[in-house]
């Protein structure tokens, strides 16, 4: 089979969906930013259906398909869970000579929907005719990963310039040489250069608490592009799952609270691997600069000559604040924001703290037993009503929250690894009420 790939105007023109489930769902949000103006045949619909027809973006009429609903359309999407209903919106679209699109069965398929990877007005679309969409999907992450965010404005600079020069140079040879030239960038990020063409670039990326979805999209693009990943031990699988196939990946974290490579190995990894010219992702758990001796591997970076950006990422404090749910800061209550780990929480004084209850207090690695902490900051003159939370593994599927106060921290049951203490009058703001409530819409979410 020989497929012409092109790219069709579609703003402004009918088309007819067929179903109004899941697997038409897909499909829609690939039509909606073309201007089709979409209507929808279904007896049942699903909520985001019934929302866009409520708000005039789609039409929704509520009942079977009827092979007249063809008429005048451009386009046509059979996407009913009924292979029956499906083989009849093709035949009879076919009859009426209309470009059918019939959802996961390529023999009644006039076309194909690409899997697209945008920048601006640039798209290219990948396609396999049907034989297998996962393939086009990983190469659609795989070209995601290598081009720049910012193609889309280079583009439309481009297009501008390349106007400016069809009114004002005269058709020829020179004319076109020169839109050539103007065309030229290094489209491709996968190995990533400094000034030295042999040299290749670390990048010290924030993992953040867990969950991919937290990710920033430039962590993802970089994971998925990096030659050599070296990961935290705290780094999720789900995380690693999203590197390249090719690449070479290597945990240099702890393991149940034990080094089993130094930094002065790490420092020395990230430097040869650069140095033969790979792009390497030292990858870590939460924000690069809390607590993940990020210092210490920019300073060895720069002495090897090493080029190196930080990419931040969600630490783990934000993620915890979001679990219990409380604000680190509140204009009421909490105007500063302390950062600590275990071990340096408990040599804090009156001098190093400013307004001692009037700061929201994190402590990263608090350890299973808190009670020394509790008095320590009990001794500093914090009161035994003081609130506290514990949260282990936040935004992970096995997120936990303990509620207590500073009175009672030492008597808080273990929780497991990773987990963060947060200490301030914040924890108040909603009621007993409200937070059962909330914590009662999550679990049914």
């Amino acid at each position: 089979m020989t497929l012409l790939p092109i790219f069709v105007k579609l703003d402004g023109r009918p088309g007819l969906m067929v179903g109004a489930g899941n697997v038409a769902l897909e499909k829609l949000h690939s039509l909606l930013p073309t201007g089709l103006r979409i209507r929808v045949i279904a007896p049942e619909a699903k909520d985001e259906f019934r929302v866009l027809a409520a708000e005039g973006r789609i039409q929704w009429t509520q009942r079977a398909f009827e092979p007249a609903d063809l008429d005048g359309n451009f386009i046509v999407i059979a996407a009913t869970n009924d292979p029956e209903v499906n083989a009849t919106v093709y035949r009879e679209a076919d009859r009426r000579g209309i470009l059918t699109n019939s959802v996961d069965d390529p023999p009644h398929c006039d076309f194909y929907f690409g899997s697209i990877v945008r920048r601006g007005d640039l798209q290219i679309a990948i396609s396999t005719a049907g034989q297998s969409p996962a393939v086009a999907q990983q190469l659609k992450h795989e070209i995601d990963a290598q081009l720049p965010d910012d193609l889309g404005s280079w583009l439309k600079e481009i297009g501008q310039l390349r106007r400016n020069i069809l009114a004002t140079h005269p058709p020829g040879e020179d004319r076109k040489a020169l839109l050539h030239r103007i065309a030229r960038r290094q489209m491709l990020t996968h190995s990533p250069q400094d000034s030295n063409d042999d040299q290749g670039k670390v990048y010290l990326v924030g993992a953040g608490p867990g969950d991919p979805d937290l990710l920033t999209l430039k962590a993802l693009r970089l994971i998925r592009a990096a030659n050599v990943i070296l990961h935290d031990d705290l780094v999720t699988s789900e995380i690693l799952a999203l590197a390249n196939p090719n690449a070479e990946i290597v945990n240099v974290g702890k393991r149940c609270g034990t080094k089993s490579i130094t930094q002065e190995e790490i420092n020395a990894l990230m430097t040869e691997h650069a140095s033969a010219g790979r792009s390497v992702v030292r990858l870590k758990s939460g924000d690069p600069l809390i607590f993940g001796r990020a210092a210490e591997e920019m300073a060895a970076l720069k002495e090897a000559d090493i080029s190196f950006e930080v990419v931040p990422g969600i630490t783990s404090a934000f993620a915890a604040a979001a679990a219990i749910p409380c604000s680190l800061t509140d204009r009421n209550g909490a105007s500063n924001v302390v950062f600590s780990t275990g071990h340096h929480a408990q040599s804090h004084n009156e001098a190093t703290i400013p307004e001692l209850e009037d700061a929201t207090r994190v402590v990263y690695m608090p350890g299973r037993d808190l009670t020394l902490l509790a008095l320590q900051w009990l001794g500093e003159g914090l009161p035994p009503d003081f609130p506290c939370a514990i949260v282990s593994h936040a935004a992970q599927p096995g997120q936990q929250v303990q509620r207590t106060t500073l009175g009672e921290l030492g008597d808080a049951r273990p929780t497991l690894s990773p987990s963060l203490l947060i200490a301030g009058w914040t924890l108040r703001t909603f009621t007993d009420t409200q937070l059962r409530q909330m914590a009662n819409e999550a679990a049914t979410a």
